[in-house]
């Protein structure tokens, strides 16, 4: 099943981020292992300005993905991705299904684009996922820094609805 978080999930979610590899937190965008940050997200949903949707296995969260958008500004009309899903779920088509969600709900919200970011040696089969369904990418060399200080390229993606 796969659906919109909602404020309930704080438990799910949190044990799902918990569960992941410490080597894909340390790279997450957010400190998803705290609790903390993700009873604020409960707290404070807006699906109109950011969709995050929950793929389950059963009562166990197994993939967390979610479209973000600008409410005003030149970039109001392109939505960014990501995702993160639990290692037993990788390489069965559940990311490229949740993207596809993401890219259906971005066309009926009006965006003309979608972006994603991506650490370019660590998440390529991330970009793997994207490229075949239209995403483009940009390499920017050194762009990303990790934990420990050491760059690392980073790919930009890009899709343009027609």
């Amino acid at each position: 099943m796969i659906r919109p978080f909602r404020s309930d999930d704080v438990d799910a979610l949190h044990a799902f981020f918990l569960g992941l590899p410490a080597e894909w937190r340390r790279f997450a965008w957010d400190r998803i292992e705290s609790r903390g940050l993700i009873e604020r997200w409960a707290d404070n949903i807006d699906y109109d300005k950011t969709l995050p949707l929950l793929a389950f296995d059963g009562p166990r969260v197994v993939a967390d993905a979610s479209l973000h958008r600008r409410e005003f500004g030149p970039l109001r009309l392109t939505g960014r991705i990501k995702w993160l899903l639990d290692p037993d779920f990788r390489a069965a088509g559940l990311g490229a299904m949740l993207v596809n969600l993401l890219m259906d709900e971005a066309r009926d919200m009006g965006l003309r684009h979608l972006t994603c970011m991506l650490i370019s040696d660590l998440e390529q089969d991330a970009i793997d996922v994207l490229k075949p369904l239209g995403f483009h990418e940009y390499l920017i060399p050194g762009y990303g820094v990790d934990p420990d200080g050491a760059t690392h390229d980073m790919s930009k993606l890009v899709f343009s609805f027609p």
